[in-house]
């Protein structure tokens, strides 16, 4: 059994508009017919593809910093939200899951996750709900396409909380998704401990979650 959720409201922030379209650009891939799955399994190796409101996006596949960070925020998570630990738990928890909505055969957010309340049985095959949470890590080649493209097209099939983590900046940008539109609901820093929706009755050290090097400790 699959149901949405009621959206929770709350807090005086700020919002921040986005276009709904921005354009070839991007990483964007020029094709004479909607992206395919096939489109993607063409792709060369070391390349990272994405089929978003028919379009595709290509990009290099992330540097060992990007991906460091990726299994140390999963495994903070995992414990309290996918194991129950604590007696949290009622959550799915991936790195990079391949999902597919209308319009978009695929498209792989850096993390995601589901509430078990919409999704109580993992799935047997590919992901075809928009997940409750998904995390961004922003690096120099898919910054822009995070931020323009990613952004509104997460807002547009639904996606309640958004997370951009900043490898450059050290930061984590903590959005809402509320009347259709996101709010931004906190920039958090290196020696903040955080509690950010969708995941607030849990710290987190976001200075904890850099790769060796950018903590300044020996890899």
């Amino acid at each position: 059994m699959i149901r949405d959720l009621p959206h929770r409201w709350g807090l005086l922030v700020r919002v921040r508009r986005y276009p709904h379209t921005v354009g070839m650009g991007y990483g964007a891939r020029k094709l004479d017919h909607p992206a395919t799955l096939a489109d993607l399994d063409a792709l060369q190796e070391g390349v990272v593809g994405e089929i978003i409101d028919g379009t595709l996006y290509a990009h290099p596949r992330p540097m060992a910093g990007h991906s460091y960070l990726e299994s140390r925020l999963i495994a903070e998570l995992d414990g309290p939200f996918q194991r129950g630990r604590g007696g949290r738990d009622g959550w799915w928890l991936l790195t990079e899951p391949g999902i597919q909505v209308e319009g978009s055969p695929e498209f792989v957010p850096d993390l995601a996750g589901w509430r078990r309340e919409r999704v109580p049985e993992f799935p047997t095959s590919r992901w075809t709900l928009a997940p409750d949470w998904a995390c961004e890590i922003l690096s120099p080649s898919t910054r822009a396409y995070d931020q323009r493209i990613k952004r509104p097209f997460y807002a547009r099939i639904g996606i309640r909380h958004l997370w951009f983590i900043d490898l450059d900046a050290r930061t984590l940008i903590v959005s809402e998704l509320m009347n259709d539109r996101w709010v931004e609901l906190g920039v958090h820093g290196d020696e903040d401990i955080i509690r950010a929706a969708p995941f607030e009755d849990f710290e987190l050290k976001l200075g904890a979650l850099w790769p060796p090097s950018q903590r300044g400790e020996d890899t």
